[in-house]
């Protein structure tokens, strides 16, 4: 089984507050989304993989939790990621 790799300079690239960023709020929310996205995607085809789900349901609390804490801090930069990634919340 093959692991996807992430091209992260064209995940964060418009998230991303100065050019060396790797490690702010956003730019993990906007990694874990496209992990998501493709986790969702690929239980279309595997519907029995409960590891995966497992694994899935462990992102989607650390991005919520993520998403919390900039919704405390700094709400205008969580109005403007939620927007940019489709994130319903």
């Amino acid at each position: 089984m093959t692991k996807k790799i992430l091209n992260k300079e064209n995940i964060f690239k418009d998230v991303k507050k100065h050019a060396k960023d790797v490690g702010s709020s956003e730019v993990q929310i906007a990694i874990l989304t496209d992990r998501i996205k493709y986790l969702t995607e690929h239980f279309t085809k595997n519907k029995k993989d409960k590891h995966s789900y497992t694994g899935l349901t462990t992102l989607v609390n650390r991005r919520k939790k993520l998403l919390d804490y900039l919704s405390k801090t700094n709400t205008a930069n969580y109005k403007k990621i939620l927007e940019k990634l489709n994130i319903r919340k």
